[in-house]
């Protein structure tokens, strides 16, 4: 059994509460998400998801389709 986290960091446009609400309806239907965050205080809109596995790609799929920008960020 694989037990590994990924963390993955990315700048969106998830700005206020009901962005986050809008978003919410689809990252938390993913099974492979185990927990996320959005820093609605910081300038990048940081989104934070812990994963059971490196979906950097879907996730940004996901956040698209939700109809707001995704990108992760680097180190």
């Amino acid at each position: 059994m694989n037990t590994t986290q990924h963390i993955l960091v990315f700048k969106t446009n998830i700005a206020t509460v009901e962005d986050r609400s809008k978003v919410a309806q689809v990252l938390d239907r993913q099974p492979f998400i185990e927990k996320w965050t959005v820093d609605l205080e910081d300038v990048d809109c940081v989104l934070r998801v812990v994963a059971a596995e490196p979906a950097t790609d879907n996730i940004i799929a996901l956040v698209h389709a939700s109809a707001y920008e995704c990108a992760e960020l680097e180190d």
